[in-house]
């Protein structure tokens, strides 16, 4: 059973606060009926242990939360249980007339404490004096009650009462004496009888329920607190997912069809059928997030006792503990990160004697952290230990025989630190029951990537070492972009998915970009090597010629590398669910699922991870790597330059330096001041200038948008229309030519086309003449007149 997340019904109030209110309104009804079932067996000892637990809780909770007069109460209430469990004292009408009319006190001050968050306001008083009038008046009837419950049990309340006719009465002419004044005592046996009906008007007292009430009015409609959460079992959760995730088919089905229809009163209620379906989609994945406290909670005892145990002092420090994930997942990771937290402690942080010799405190500190960043969760276990050598990892693996000499000699410090993931390698000089069998790390590394989650390594020698886990937030319904792959559809996590780049091998300029490096193909990206997956090579389609040459790059990152996977073309993107895939095809590898598409077809779902794992060797992705630091692209002489389209099939370079934003603006947004053109922004009224029209040239007439470029700078802003945005890329000073015009300041070569290169301060001026009049720009334009 889990609880639904309590939404605090008083602003600011504390989280803590708010569980202990709806758990104690819980507790409280369970009260009532156990202390009604406890009058009529009086000797039942499991509900007498129920009801003194509860009120011990309640009791416990109040004085660490501070609400004095709540504790007040339960404690004298504790105080009369206690001798009721113990057999001191019977339960009997007035007892239980007593007993319920505190648990109506408590549920006042709860009311008080949800609706001012404090117990101050509220007296109690009267009802801690009804309970220790009983204490007192039990303690002499104790032993001659003892003997009654012998003859029948069903009298036994009836039985103890007789005896003590005049503490009984005073119980209740505490609390009700404006009730009954005149009270007779002279008659023991009829005083008897009355004397729990003026007790039992305190237990029906109306207070409680008009300040609950008053509690709730106080915000509008706001709902109690006691009514904000219920129990639900997991199993019923799990249930409505998988109906959920059926619905989510269905819509897509739906959605599709509807697409295709000119129907307008059906494509609005399919639009409508979306919106409704979503937030359905929404509200119920809400309900299997659990914060990460729930794993983390039992991570300091594991910490503190495996420090004893190895002879060292660790602080553990947690942030993120609100941070939620899916249920299931939770539990997935429960294990990976308990053993990440023990490796830490044994092998990451030094014992107090070495960290005090390399000038650090005694005490280590390890630290966990989660957050979410790109539809992920991620956690991270860093510690500021001794960090790991990659020199005495590379050993150790070529000592096992995991790798060769000459492949460890040639693995950058990253690739040689994911051997500690290898299965079998330790580097422990001794086993121990904490470590040193060489099992572990990949078992937390498969266990993750079962999941579609990746693990990193990050340390540095003397500094401390980070292990960064990225999960996704659930596996049961994800978004995901479907491509077309030699007649197949296949759907593409958009968790891994960064961008994508259109290729037509018809063009010189995509034909140019693609090169090869040590039998493998790259694209230069921005400058930047990045490489290849052909999926139809991956899923040995044999095709001939150029045929499929062309098509779409969708730049994927795994494990910390990218790499473009190309295919046909992009069908859509859309949310999928998750289907598992039976032993067979998990045991191909690059599939992680199935789902079904909108128009009814069965997809695979593309293991990314395990794709870049099959698909790229260690090796080639080294001489990329080389390649891609060694041809001069990061020299100093580079400059970064967005190309764009003018008229007439003209080329024009800006620095990107002078680039803080592209956008694109419908004709019809462009305004007039004077002659002069201008745009309506967030940012104020922003001037246009049409490059094209400044270098002499003509625009379309026709068109309809128009793209722009927007510098800003010194709180001014202008904006400069082109035809088109065309690329981005590292140009060369050194192929630079002086040969310029009006507006320009000379030309250069771009992918083996003369492009000219924009006087981007004359542009401003002739959009802006006061755009350089600030007090910074006037300082940095100044020219010196000697005295």
């Amino acid at each position: 059973m889990i609880r639904e997340k309590v939404r605090c019904p008083v602003d600011g109030m504390d989280e803590i606060v708010a569980e202990f209110l709806v758990e104690s309104h819980e507790n409280l009804d369970q009260l009532d009926r156990d202390l009604v079932a406890l009058e009529q067996a009086p000797d039942s000892r499991d509900l007498l242990a129920s009801i003194f637990r509860t009120i011990h809780t309640l009791k416990g909770t109040s004085g660490f939360l501070a609400f004095s007069r709540l504790e007040e109460l339960t404690h004298v209430g504790e105080n009369l249980l206690a001798r009721l469990r113990d057999g001191v004292m019977r339960m009997s009408p007035a007892t239980t007339d007593v007993l319920l009319a505190m648990v109506d006190s408590v549920r006042e001050l709860l009311a008080a404490i949800e609706s001012t968050g404090s117990d101050a306001e509220v007296d109690v008083a009267d009802a801690v004096e009804a309970v220790r009038a009983v204490l007192e008046a039990g303690d002499a009837p104790a032993a001659p009650a003892a003997p009654a419950p012998t003859p029948a049990p069903a009298e036994a309340p009836a039985v103890a009462a007789e005896p003590t006719p005049a503490p009984a009465a005073a119980v209740p002419a505490t609390p009700a004496a404006a009730a009954n004044p005149p009270a007779a005592q002279p008659s023991a046996a009829p005083a008897a009888k009355p004397a729990p009906a003026p007790a039992a008007k305190p237990a029906a007292k109306p207070a409680p329920a008009p300040a609950a009430s008053a509690a709730g009015d106080e915000g509008g409609a706001r709902r109690a607190i006691a009514d904000s959460s219920i129990r639900v079992d997991v199993e019923l959760l799990d249930s409505l997912m998988r109906l959920v995730g059926e619905l989510v088919l269905t819509r897509n089905q739906v959605l599709r069809r509807a697409s295709q229809s000119t129907d307008t009163d059906l494509v609005r209620a399919t639009q409508r059928l979306n919106i409704i379906a979503t937030e359905l989609q929404e509200e119920v994945m809400k309900t299997r997030m659990q914060p990460m406290e729930h794993l983390w909670s039992k991570l300091p005892r594991v910490v503190r006792d495996l420090g004893t145990q190895c002879g060292k002092t660790v602080s553990l420090e947690m942030v993120g503990k609100e941070t939620e994930l899916d249920r299931t997942l939770l539990e997935a990771v429960k294990d990976p990160l308990t053993h990440l937290v023990r490796n830490a402690v044994d092998h990451g942080i030094e014992e107090p004697a070495a960290r005090e010799a390399v000038g650090k405190s005694r005490q280590g500190t390890l630290t966990l952290r989660a957050f979410h960043e790109g539809g992920q969760v991620v956690v991270e276990v860093g510690d500021d230990g001794a960090g790991i050598d990659p020199e005495k990892i590379g050993e150790s693996a070529v000592r096992k025989g995991l790798v060769t000499a000459d492949q460890a000699a040639a693995m950058s410090p990253t690739d040689v630190l994911q051997l500690i993931f290898k299965p079998g390698f330790s580097t422990a000089a001794a086993v121990t029951n904490v470590s040193g069998r060489g099992v572990g790390m990949d078992v937390v590394k498969t266990n993750i990537e079962n999941i579609g989650g990746t693990i990193e390594v990050e340390s540095q020698p003397g500094l401390g070492t980070t292990c960064r886990l990225r999960i996704p937030l659930t596996l049961a319904i994800v978004p995901a972009l479907t491509v077309d792959c030699a007649g197949d559809t296949f759907a593409v996590p958009q968790v891994n998915l960064l961008e994508l780049v259109a290729l037509d091998s018809a063009t010189a300029k995509d034909r140019d970009a693609i090169e090869h490096v040590g039998g493998a193909e790259v694209y230069r990206l921005r400058g930047q090597l990045l490489p290849l997956v052909r999926l139809d090579a991956l899923l040995h389609r044999e095709r001939s010629g150029e045929e499929g040459r062309s098509g779409v790059i969708a730049v994927l990152q795994s494990e910390g590398r990218r790499f473009g996977l190309v295919v046909d073309r992009v069908v859509n993107t859309e949310d999928i669910v998750v289907k598992p895939l039976s032993r067979l095809l998990k045991s191909i590898g690059i599939y992680s699922g199935a789902t079904i598409l909108g128009d009814g077809r069965v997809s695979l779902i593309l293991d990314v991870q395990c794709i870049a794992r099959t698909a790229l060797r260690a090796e080639a992705m080294e001489r990329v790597d080389h390649a891609g630091k060694g041809d001069g692209l990061l020299s100093t002489d580079q400059e970064r330059m967005l190309v764009v389209g003018l008229g007439e099939d003209r080329r024009v370079a800006i620095p990107l330096a002078s680039v803080t934003r592209l956008e694109e603006v419908r004709i019809a947004e462009i305004e007039h001041v004077g002659h002069r053109e201008v745009i309506r922004r967030q940012d104020g009224i922003l001037p246009l200038i049409r490059l094209e029209q400044l270098l002499g040239g003509y625009g379309d007439p026709e068109r309809e948008t128009l793209p722009i470029v927007v510098y800003a700078s010194e709180g001014r802003s202008v904006a400069m229309g082109v035809d088109s945005i065309l690329d981005i890329v590292d140009a060369s000073a050194a192929a630079r030519s002086d040969i310029d015009d009006s507006g320009l300041l000379g030309s250069l070569i771009v992918k083996e086309r003369v492009t000219e290169l924009l006087d981007v301060r004359s542009a401003i001026l002739a959009a802006d003449p006061r755009f350089y009049q600030s007090a910074d720009f006037a300082d940095e334009f100044a020219i010196e007149v000697p005295a």
